[in-house]
Formats: structure tokens, sequence, C-alpha cells
């Protein structure tokens, strides 16, 4: 019986070298420039791209993989060793990753054969679904047979959360993924908005009058979710705001010790839609 392996996607944002110490299979999406197709983290990186993205006055197009972009997937790890593939999305109601993946599944049942394909819409986005990823491969690394596996995924979709800020919503409303935060677009500057996700779809948490604010009302959410001396993993995300995520950082573990603490950097397939200064949290409740 071959090992069961783990494949996600680049809007995951688990941060390297992870992936690749855990043997995570990562397929890129696609961002589209001026017509031209890149891949996301391979062909372009958040560096540039967050600063040319202030300047645009229409986004960039972002595409989720193919089919195809799968089954490659699928048959590298079948080529390595393995009997099961567990492939990891973000929520579907924001992408068409997780149909994608269903669909080469379907090619690989007649490709793959000896291949067993689970497809997982973890309803959810960044880190939380990385978070999922991640775990889910550390149980695979222990021996975790496929069955163990979709149980332990099904106790984690329930326990991972985002909370994020950002100076505007703008890039969120232009890209189309605004979700249920709607009202909050038309809000003064100076406010800082608080977005989550639910079911799949993002969400508004409230506002604030300054990022310090924002950033003590994360704390305070996560703490009445955790509750006093929960366990929590956390990972720290922001785009173009190193110095902006280390002080969130300050805030929440004045608060609380996590058992785990990642940075991690939103990939051009995400960051374009969030903006450049957005920084949030994703923690996993354990």
């Amino acid at each position: 019986m071959g090992e069961v392996r783990i494949v996600t996607d680049s809007c995951a944002c688990i941060p390297e070298p992870l992936p690749g110490l855990h043997r995570i299979i990562t397929v890129p999406y696609y961002v589209h420039i001026d017509g031209t197709a890149f891949r996301d983290m391979v062909d372009v990186r958040p560096g540039r791209f967050f600063e040319d993205l202030t300047r645009a006055r229409t986004l960039p197009r972002t595409a989720n993989p193919g089919p195809g972009d799968y089954l490659e997937a699928f048959r590298q790890a079948a080529a390595e060793g393995a009997s099961a593939v567990v492939s990891v999305h973000m929520t579907s109601v924001g992408s068409g990753a997780y149909q994608s993946a269903m669909v080469a599944r379907e090619m690989a049942r007649e490709q793959l054969p000896n291949l067993a394909v689970e497809v997982v819409d973890t309803r959810n986005v960044a880190m939380c679904h990385g978070w999922v990823a991640l775990e889910a491969a550390r149980a695979c690394e222990r021996g975790a047979d496929l069955s163990e596996v979709m149980d332990l995924i099904r106790r984690l979709l329930p326990r991972v959360r985002m909370i994020q800020t950002a100076d505007t919503l703008r890039y969120l409303y232009m890209g189309g993924r605004i979700g249920r935060a709607q009202h909050l677009v038309g809000s003064l500057l100076n406010i800082k908005p608080l977005i989550s996700m639910e079911d799949g779809v993002i969400v508004a948490l409230g506002q604030a009058r300054s990022r310090q604010a924002a950033y003590a009302a994360m704390v305070e959410k996560m703490l009445a979710e955790v509750g006093p001396g929960g366990r929590v993993k956390v990972a720290y995300l922001y785009a173009a705001a190193l110095d902006e995520v280390r002080r969130l950082r300050s805030i929440v573990e004045r608060a609380i010790a996590p058992e785990e603490t990642l940075i991690a950097e939103l990939t051009p397939a995400l960051g374009v839609h969030t903006g450049p200064g957005t920084v949030g949290i994703c923690y996993l409740r354990l």
C-alpha cells in the first residue's frame, strides 16, 4: 500500500520551505497581466507585483488551474509511489479550482485507475486553506491512511478562521470578491474594515478607526472563540506590509501563546483581490 499525498495550490499561501518539507504538491494559479498569463509564485512573485498594483487602473485577472493542471499533479503523486491523493482547495464560491479538481478526479479514474483521489472544498481561503493542507500532509507523514486523513480534515474545517484588515476594500470590490461586506465599501478612509469568511463567502466583522484598534479587535475575536488557555496555531498574513504584520504578531502574542506560528505573504493570485497593505491572521483551534 502506497502513501497518501496532499495536493493543493498556490492560494494556500503555505510559506517556504514547508511545502517541500512535507511533500505537498502545489499547483500554481494563473495571473493575467496585459494579456500574458503568469504562473502564481513561479513567474510572478509578490514584491514588484504589489508595487505595480498600487498604480493599476484595472486589476490583473486571475484564473484557477484547469483540470489538466491537477491531473498532472495527480500523475506526479502516483509516479512518486502514492496510492491516494487528497486535493485541498479554497472556497468553491470564489474560485473554480475545486470544480477543476473534480473533473481531474474523473479523468484520473480512467488514466490512473490505481490512484484513489479525494477532493476537498475548504470553504475558506489563504492559510485557513493552508492549515488544512499542511496538517493533512503531516498526518500523511505519520502514516495515516486515506480514511484517517479525510477524518482529520473534516475535524479541521470548522476550526480554521480568517480575520483581516486593510486600508481599503477597493481591490475586493474591483475583483468582484466583496461578498457580504459590500456595505463597507463606502466607509471613510480612516476606517479599517475587519473581514472574515463564513461558509465560503467574505463577510464583514466590523470596523475600527485605526490599525491598532483593528488589531486589538482581531485579538478579542480570536480569544472569544479560542477561550481562556485555548490551544491555537496562528499564521500571520500580509501583502506588502511586513512591518505591520510584525506589529500585529506582537499584539496577538501578548494575549496568547500559539503552539505554532507562521508568517505568510499573500501570493499575487490572492493579493490582487485584497491589495497591498492587507494584514491578518488565519488561526487553527486545536
